[in-house]
């Protein structure tokens, strides 16, 4: 692979050296021909002679010695770490002792994929996808709050394709058989990233309503009344006449994303990604209800004990001093 800023491929050197030692032209012409400076064509000449056509291809630009570099062991330290427990940069420094910039470096050195292009219960690389520069925070807790709902599969007696695999044998009653999903709703304050979530049977518009009150109560006893809610411009959100008085009652406004555009309603979206991946998909729940009962603790984990990269801490830090 020739290098990236090179003047000339090993081709276009065997070139300089033909016409230089085979046709004996000038090696000051020789080079302005080629492009390249005499001092260039010197070196590959010299090259040449002393090492034959073999001179001529590229050589590593790696030092003999790099004295800085991470021992062995722990850059399989953070391998091992990552592959075990699947979080990022940050995390992985905690639990390594290898500072973040250094992990940084370490998985994608070694071809690490990122935890947003791997199965949440593999690890394996299953999907791509584009991020933005365009990013905000608001001020304030409370000065608007993103929400959402995930709609997840529920999980049949004795767990469901992810426990067994796909190929596991399914028979006509339980292809027939409508198991149906749970619908985690959610609610993430803006500034502070500290998330309300409750998993409900459907995502009516009352069931939207009694959610939305229920949450902006929740944020309001944290200290951090909440001033908007913006929404996706689903149904339940944008004709209910249930979820407008309940936002009237709080005295809270209403914004709506603009259409096609959630990353517009970005802090709830990456929430529910990061549910998907840390609980939801986290392991082969055999279950709904063992699922069910895991969704308090991580969300208290989530919000109390959990490194935001966005915030710098625990997201209940920006809402209590201490």
């Amino acid at each position: 692979m020739v290098h990236a800023n090179a003047r000339l491929t090993p081709h276009g050197r065997w070139l300089l050296v033909q016409r230089v030692r085979v046709q004996g032209r000038p090696i000051a012409h020789v080079a302005r021909e080629l492009g390249v400076s005499r001092q260039c064509a010197h070196r590959w000449v010299a090259r040449f002679d002393a090492e034959g056509r073999a001179g001529l291809v590229d050589r590593s630009s790696r030092p003999r010695r790099s004295p800085a570099a991470t021992e062995p062991q722990r850059v399989a330290a953070v391998l091992a770490a990552r592959a075990g427990l699947r979080r990022g940069p940050e995390e992985l420094a905690r639990a390594t002792g290898v500072p973040a910039r250094t992990v940084s470096r370490i998985l994608r050195r070694a071809g690490v994929p990122y935890l947003w292009q791997c199965d949440p219960v593999t690890g394996q690389r299953i999907r791509a996808s584009k991020t933005t520069a365009a990013r905000y925070e608001h001020p304030h807790p409370g000065d608007l709050v993103h929400v959402d709902v995930k709609k997840i599969g529920r999980i049949p007696a004795g767990g469901g394709w992810k426990a067994h695999g796909r190929s596991m044998g399914r028979t006509a009653a339980q292809k027939r058989a409508r198991i149906g999903y749970d619908f985690v709703h959610a609610a993430v304050d803006d500034h502070s990233r500290v998330a309300y979530a409750e998993i409900l049977p459907d995502e009516k518009g009352t069931t939207c309503a009694g959610f939305i009150d229920r949450a902006l109560t929740h944020f309001a006893a944290l200290g951090a009344p909440v001033h908007a809610v913006i929404t996706d411009n689903h149904w339940s959100y944008a004709h209910a006449r249930d979820v407008d008085l309940t936002l009237a009652a709080h005295g809270a406004e209403h914004w709506f994303i603009k259409a096609h555009c959630p990353w517009q309603n970005g802090k709830v979206e990456r929430f529910n990604r990061t549910l998907a991946t840390e609980w939801a998909y986290r392991h082969p729940w055999l279950t709904n209800d063992q699922r069910t009962d895991a969704f308090t603790t991580w969300l208290r984990e989530y919000n109390t004990e959990r490194h935001h990269h966005a915030v710098g801490a625990a997201p209940i830090t920006r809402l209590s001093p201490t």
